[in-house]
């Protein structure tokens, strides 16, 4: 026999129960949205009551790439050498010289 505690943890059983609870939560709170396509401030940023000017914002992800580049770099190098089973082989040196090269290439001046 199953009991409760096990029946409401299986998977399917928790998402169903945490799939109606988010819908639950969803009509509950949409009582207290504003309604309609034109209502006043549904649109506007919300700054802790402050005015703010609407503008467009244009970022710059010019500094994006070298940090993705760098984090993956190290992550897969950490990967490749954590689980290397033979602990430090000719590849996982090979990767890790590999590595501190992107890295001197990537923030070279």
């Amino acid at each position: 026999m199953i009991r409760m505690s096990k029946f409401l943890l299986a998977p399917p059983i928790a998402f169903l129960m945490f799939l109606l609870l988010s819908l639950g939560l969803s009509k509950v709170t949409g009582l207290f949205a504003a309604k309609g396509k034109f209502s006043v401030g549904k649109t506007k940023a919300y700054a802790c009551g402050e005015e703010v000017i609407d503008q467009k914002i244009l970022p710059d992800y010019s500094m994006f790439f070298p940090f993705a580049f760098f984090f993956t770099i190290m992550h897969v190098v950490t990967l490749i050498v954590a689980t290397d089973p033979s602990g430090i082989s000719p590849i996982s040196v090979l990767y890790l010289l590999v590595a501190v090269t992107a890295i001197f290439i990537l923030f070279r001046r």
